[in-house]
């Protein structure tokens, strides 16, 4: 059994609701590579979750569709470390970091105003650049 999951203070994802599977890891790296089982995956039924309420498994499933299969699982793979221990926590650490930038709240967008002065100094640009543009025009001599 895997222990619990402490993604913020008010989210603990329990140790019963993860599933830890060892397999071995690809790439080179000799007889060691070959006899060991490194590699560690990390799933979470993110759709099946009792900690989450509608809205944050809503929130979840959409904001992290690329990460999650048909069946509504976050996996995560760790296979950077030479042991099976820190991939384990390599693993909880991309797990959490994941869920916690799933459940982010983006901060509203507060309009703003252009300034009155602001305004001002862009109009007497363009006045001025009206007026150079006047002055290299060639002078009218039928008048």
């Amino acid at each position: 059994m895997t222990k619990h999951l402490k993604v913020s203070e008010n989210l603990i994802i329990p140790g019963s609701e993860l599933k830890l599977t060892a397999s071995r890891s690809s790439g080179p790296g000799g007889q060691h590579v070959n006899k060991t089982s490194t590699r560690v995956t990390l799933q979470w039924d993110v759709s099946d979750s009792n900690i989450l309420d509608e809205g944050k498994r809503a929130l979840l499933l959409r904001k992290l569709k690329k990460r999650i299969s048909r069946e509504g699982t976050l996996t995560v793979h760790a296979d950077d470390e030479r042991s099976q221990a820190a991939n384990r926590e390599r693993a909880r650490e991309r797990m959490a970091a994941l869920v916690k930038q799933g459940l982010a709240q983006r901060k509203p967008r507060v309009p703003t105003r252009v300034r009155a002065g602001a305004k001002a100094r862009r109009l007497d640009r363009k006045r001025l650049r009206g007026a150079v543009k006047r002055l290299r025009k060639r002078p009218n001599i039928e008048e």
